[in-house]
């Protein structure tokens, strides 16, 4: 789960100088990060959000499904969300010198704010909406995503549901790096 989270601090096609548990970590991070890029359900989404959050309906997107998941957690696995964010936090290792200060910094702060636990309530949600809006380099309209969210969440509920049945399927046929 770190290796996952640790994708969108990694550039490149080379993680040879990777350990082989983090390049697989890697892989599947792009491998989510493309599935939903290129997912019907999403496209359509994106469609219907451009209008209310030009450029940025991706990263909203993004944003609404770790909410959702959080939100409706027990619909998809067996442990308590509070039990599995801590369990995740409890096994954090960091001591490996690939990992950036950046991400020890990132992963500090999510465990000491519990933003995995947290996403579930919308005012979290409304706060991560503000945060990465402040962090994009342009004017934009993500400090509105909580609005959007709420007057659109049927179909943005509509195609979560889409596309979690579907990833779970092609997530289970996914081949991760050989050894």
């Amino acid at each position: 789960m770190l290796a996952n989270l640790f994708g969108d601090f990694v550039r490149g096609k080379d993680l040879s100088y990777l350990r082989h548990k983090t390049q697989q970590g890697v892989f599947l991070h792009r491998s989510i990060d493309s599935y939903i890029d290129n997912h019907p359900a999403v496209h359509d989404l994106l469609q219907i959000l451009y209008k209310p959050l030009p450029k940025i309906a991706g990263i909203a997107i993004d944003l609404y499904f770790d909410h959702l998941l959080a939100e409706s957690w027990k619909d998809f696995h067996e442990e308590d969300l509070a039990d599995f964010t801590q369990d995740f936090y409890d096994s954090a290792d960091l001591s490996h010198d690939e990992f950036t200060d950046h991400f020890r910094l990132l992963i500090a702060k999510m465990k000491e704010k519990n933003w995995l636990y947290q996403y579930q309530f919308e005012h979290e949600l409304y706060k991560a909406c503000l945060g990465v809006s402040r962090r994009i380099s342009f004017e934009n309209e993500l400090v509105n995503g909580l609005d959007v969210f709420h007057e659109f969440r049927p179909e943005i509920e509509k195609t979560f549901d889409i596309y979690m049945r579907d990833a779970h399927v092609y997530l289970n046929n996914l081949v991760l790096l050989p050894k």
